[in-house]
């Protein structure tokens, strides 16, 4: 079963996918966000590139684990793109996943402009990877 991840910000949306196994999740692109809610070229030629069966979008809750007014519209969002994808959606906590993957980023000698396009992409890619887990166990 593979697994697309998104990872949906007001600019951007950071890609990542499972291997068909479920295992190994690995970053793959960033798109604007106004071409995966629109379900442009863009995005579905990864959706066919890929070939997902289901589609699991990152939820920022607040720091207490409450539902804030940013989670609700994503939230929203993702419900779209799974309808339009004709996927099953599932929810991941992405709590503290782009602070993660800056680090990550800034480990690996990035500066903060080469950061901006692979954040996303990176935090979509430690979520994912963090939902595969919980499920292997």
């Amino acid at each position: 079963m593979r697994v697309l991840a998104l990872d949906i910000g007001e600019v951007r949306v950071g890609i990542a996918v499972s291997d068909p196994g479920a295992r190994v999740a690995s970053p793959v692109c960033v798109l604007p966000a106004a071409e995966v809610l629109a379900h442009a070229a863009s995005f579905r030629r990864v959706l066919e590139d890929w070939e997902p069966e289901v589609l699991l979008c990152g939820r920022p809750l607040t720091m207490a684990g409450e539902t804030g007014p940013q989670a609700q519209r994503i939230v929203e969002q993702a419900r779209s793109i799974a309808r339009a994808c004709g996927l099953p959606l599932e929810f991941a906590d992405e709590r503290l996943s782009s602070a993660e993957a800056k680090r990550i980023l800034k480990e690996q000698g990035l500066s903060e402009r080469a950061m901006r396009g692979k954040v996303d992409m990176v935090a979509a890619s430690l979520f994912l990877q963090s939902w595969l887990d919980v499920r292997q166990s």
